[in-house]
């Protein structure tokens, strides 16, 4: 009897034909939830269903895969789960068009938002967390488009 053959779309695979791309890998504890979150919630295509499992989202592509031991090309190197709390040093970024029907929408796709979105002067924005814990920020620009920045925060000011 045959293996099941996961579905590739081959249309969508993060393969450019000159330069590249970029891609963001993540490790997760579940395949099947986070694809689900990633395409269900966000609205995502499945690109690979898993080994690696990619959704395309909009314009870039999520790889995620279970974490393991080193391998011969990153020797000595271990890919962990990310053990959620109250840090972080890196995020995914998504920049929306309307940040309150996506808000809305999300919401009800059961996305579980750290705080409504709040209106920053440069920008409104929002954080949800994935199934993993990972932070994602959600934020349209608003003041930034008519030269309004973001405020600097103390410790970036000179002297």
């Amino acid at each position: 009897m045959a293996e099941k053959r996961p579905y590739i779309d081959h249309d969508n695979l993060p393969a450019p034909q000159e330069g590249f791309l970029v891609t963001m890998f993540i490790t997760v504890r579940s395949v099947a939830r986070s694809r689900a979150f990633y395409s269900q919630v966000l609205g995502g295509t499945v690109v690979l269903e898993e080994n690696p499992c990619i959704v395309k989202l909009a314009n870039t592509w999520i790889l995620m895969n279970p974490g393991g031991p080193p391998t011969p090309d990153k020797p000595g190197i271990s890919v962990v789960d990310y053990e959620p709390g109250d840090t972080t040093s890196i995020f995914l970024n998504l920049r929306v068009a309307d940040i309150g029907a996506c808000y809305r929408l999300w919401s009800e796709r059961g996305a579980q938002f750290v705080t409504p979105p709040i209106d920053r002067g440069a920008e409104t924005r929002c954080y949800v967390r994935d199934p993993d814990g990972y932070l994602i920020e959600v934020a349209q620009a608003t003041g930034l488009l008519s030269g309004h920045l973001a405020a600097k925060r103390p410790e970036d000011l000179p002297g």
